[in-house]
């Protein structure tokens, strides 16, 4: 990338995190270029569209949620890392909107989100894996089954009143459907 486009595509991002920071969660592609100084193509070029703008906005986010993965995958006790991962996806999502639908988006902008989520997907398998030969989990569990899940509670958290106390239960009843039958 050239020396001016890399500059242009870092302040159409500045923009975008000012923009979502005072709380306009829209990031409307006409404006953030108006605002950034930059020709609405030259925004287009970088960013196709508002998802795209998202997952680059929300890369640091993904890699960080893709550590506490592998994390969680070595844990020794992988009932405990599994918990732990899914409070701590869970609270990122119902902090962020844009998290929570680029984590559900059934497809991806940008190259990097999808290898960012292979990756997750990868060590969420080892410890799913690790849970089902300790017994801990049922059999027919898949890494985007818990995704999905997972997307699912944060929409309906969302759908509520948007109590955390509806996300711990909510979280509850998952981790409880996912032990293997009695």
């Amino acid at each position: 990338m050239r020396a001016d486009a890399a500059r242009n595509r870092a302040r159409v991002l500045q923009v975008a995190r000012e923009q979502l920071a005072a709380g306009d969660d829209s990031l409307m592609l006409n404006a953030i270029a108006r605002l950034a100084g930059v020709g609405v193509g030259t925004v287009y070029r970088h960013f196709p569209n508002r998802h795209a703008l998202l997952e680059a906005l929300l890369a640091e986010s993904f890699q960080q949620l893709v550590r506490e993965a592998q994390v969680a995958a070595a844990d020794e006790d992988s009932l405990a890392g599994l918990h732990r991962l899914l409070r701590f996806a869970l609270g990122r999502a119902l902090d962020d909107a844009g998290f929570a639908a680029v984590l559900g988006s059934a497809s991806d902008a940008d190259a990097r989100t999808s290898a960012m989520k292979a990756e997750l997907d990868h060590a969420v398998a080892e410890l799913l894996d690790r849970a089902r030969r300790a017994g801990a989990i049922r059999h027919g569990i898949e890494a985007d089954d818990v995704r999905r899940l997972l997307c699912g509670i944060e929409h309906a958290v969302r759908s509520g009143d948007n109590d955390a106390k509806y996300a711990e239960i909510y979280l509850d009843v998952l981790l409880e459907g996912l032990r293997p039958p009695r």
